[in-house]
C-alpha cells in the first residue's frame, strides 16, 4: 500500500505472525506462511525481521511492552503500596484474558526454544518481578504490608501467575475475568494483606 507507514507494515507482519504461530506453532511456521498471511512481500518481511526468531522476539517484546505499560498505568492511579499491588494484579490478569492468543505464544510456545529464548524469558520475568517487588516494598514502607523479603514474594507471585495463566491457556479454566477476585485474594494473603 502506498500510504502505509513503516510502523503499519511492521505491525501488519506481527499481527499476521500471531495468527500463524497460534495456528501452526513456532516450529511448523515458515517465513512464507507469514508473508502470505500478512499480504506483504518477502522483501518487506526480511527488511523488518531477518528471520522467524526475530519475528517471535518482536511478538514477545510487543506483549511485554503492553503488559508493562498497563501495569505502570494501573500503579500510577493508586497512592499506597498495597493498592498499587492490587491494581497491577488486576491489570495483568485482564490483559492476559484480553490477549489469550498472544499470551499463548509468549508463555507456552517460547518454552524450550533454546538459550536465546530462555534468556529473553528470564529478563522479562526479572522486569515484572522488579515491578511487583517495588510495590511490595512500598507497602512495607507505608505499613500496609508486614516486613518480608519483597524479592522472594515477588518471584513467588510471578511463578504463581505464570502457572495460573498457562493452565488457563491450555484448558480455558478458570475464566480469568471471573477468577480475578479469588486469585487476588490468594496472592494478597500470601504477602500479609489479609483484609483484601
Amino acid at each position: 500500500m502506498p500510504n502505509e507507514t513503516p510502523i503499519d507494515t511492521r505491525t501488519k507482519i506481527l499481527e499476521a505472525a500471531v495468527q500463524v504461530f497460534a495456528q501452526k506453532g513456532y516450529h511448523e511456521t515458515r517465513m512464507d506462511d507469514i508473508v502470505s498471511a500478512s499480504n506483504t512481500s518477502k522483501g518487506s518481511i526480511y527488511f523488518y525481521f531477518p528471520g522467524k526468531q526475530e519475528i517471535f522476539f518482536g511478538l514477545i517484546e510487543t506483549f511485554t511492552g503492553l503488559l508493562e505499560s498497563r501495569l505502570k498505568e494501573a500503579i500510577k492511579a493508586e497512592a499506597h503500596g498495597i493498592n498499587q499491588v492490587d491494581a497491577a494484579l488486576t491489570a495483568s490478569l485482564r490483559l492476559f484474558s484480553q490477549y489469550r492468543t498472544l499470551a499463548k505464544i509468549v508463555l507456552v510456545q517460547a518454552v524450550g526454544l533454546g538459550a536465546a529464548f530462555e534468556e529473553r524469558r528470564r529478563v522479562i520475568n526479572d522486569r515484572f518481578t522488579a515491578i511487583i517487588q517495588t510495590r511490595i516494598e512500598k507497602g512495607i514502607q507505608d505499613g500496609s504490608l508486614p516486613i518480608q523479603n519483597a524479592e522472594l514474594a515477588a518471584r513467588a507471585w510471578v511463578g504463581a501467575l505464570n502457572e495460573i495463566v498457562i493452565h488457563w491457556i491450555y484448558t480455558g479454566t478458570p475464566d480469568l475475568e471471573i477468577a480475578i477476585p479469588e486469585i487476588k485474594a490468594i496472592l494478597l494473603r500470601s504477602i500479609g494483606a489479609n483484609n483484601r
